[in-house]
């Protein structure tokens, strides 16, 4: 679905925004080979190649067309029907296969702005439905606040942090593991799940 969002900057309210999820097709190589080109690679994995290729957007568009729906939702991120995003959620195998994992980035233009916190709240609730899943895990390095909060905004919680777990090009990061149930979890008093 669809949602228009208010945004403040500063004082001001600026128009409103119409942030929509929609399936990657193979019509978006070019816009997606743009994106992944563009983006801040800071705090992203080293899995999406750099520069990136239309051979691997044609490899990234197939495994989403392959996946979707059966272990995996995949999605371009859309403000007023332009594509600033990529976000997804993959199930996992073997005796993780009730979990799944968010990955996400924004063109650094549209940061700040609520657009990644929908795009998250709309994935989250169509995973929820089409994935035999019981809850979804994000994986965030730990000085990435942005990416920590846009999880918080969407009810998920930080489980636990593993220290000094990412190398990233010279640095090392510790990397903050976020779960979200797909029903509000009933806690002991330790916090764990039951």
């Amino acid at each position: 679905g669809a949602h228009k969002a208010g945004v403040f900057f500063g004082q001001k309210e600026a128009v409103n925004m119409h942030i929509e999820l929609k399936k990657w097709a193979l019509e978006d190589r070019e816009r997606l080979t743009a994106l992944c080109n563009s983006t801040d690679r800071t705090y992203l994995s080293n899995r999406i190649p750099f520069p990136y290729t239309e051979t691997d957007a044609d490899w990234w568009l197939g495994k989403a067309q392959e996946h979707e729906g059966a272990d995996g939702i995949f999605r371009a991120v859309t403000v007023d029907g332009q594509i600033v995003g990529n976000i997804s959620v993959e199930q996992k195998g073997d005796v993780y296969c009730k979990d799944a994992e968010i990955g996400y980035l924004l063109d650094t233009e549209h940061w700040s702005k609520g657009i990644m916190s929908e795009a998250v709240r709309q994935i989250c609730e169509i995973a929820f439905k089409k994935l035999d899943i019981i809850r979804i895990t994000g994986l965030v390095y730990e000085p990435n606040r942005g990416s920590r909060r846009v999880l918080e905004k969407n009810g998920f919680a930080l489980e636990g942090i593993m220290k000094q777990a990412v190398t990233k090009g010279e640095n090392t990061y510790d990397l903050c593991i976020y779960g979200k149930g797909k029903k509000n979890p009933v806690c002991k008093e330790d916090d764990s799940f039951v």
